[in-house]
């Protein structure tokens, strides 16, 4: 009984699906209307992803600046004494808060 289930949704609508979605939409939104109800989509879809993208630029660059700040800075420094060189490394932490 089991392989007897048939799906919910079987796939991508075709052209009569369409057709009646089409249908639909012109009855609740009138002709007129449903070329500006596309339009506004376009423009909220569009302010969405200018906004995701200046959001995802703020935060790489947040996270670069925060790489520069926390990472650990060395400083190389060399003395000769006597014929002999000896080099001195000091390495320093810093953070902001």
């Amino acid at each position: 009984m089991a392989s007897n289930l048939i799906p919910l949704f079987p796939g991508m609508p075709g052209g009569p699906e369409l057709l009646i979605v089409l249908l639909v939409l012109v009855l609740l939104f009138g002709a007129n209307k449903i070329p500006k109800l596309a339009r506004s989509t376009g423009q909220a879809m569009g302010e969405f992803q200018r906004g995701r993208q200046e959001i995802e630029e703020e935060l790489s660059k947040l996270e670069g600046d925060e790489e520069d700040v926390e990472g650990t800075t060395e400083t190389t420094g060399t003395t000769e004494t006597t014929g002999t060189t000896e080099t001195t490394t000091e390495k320093s932490t810093d953070t902001v808060e």
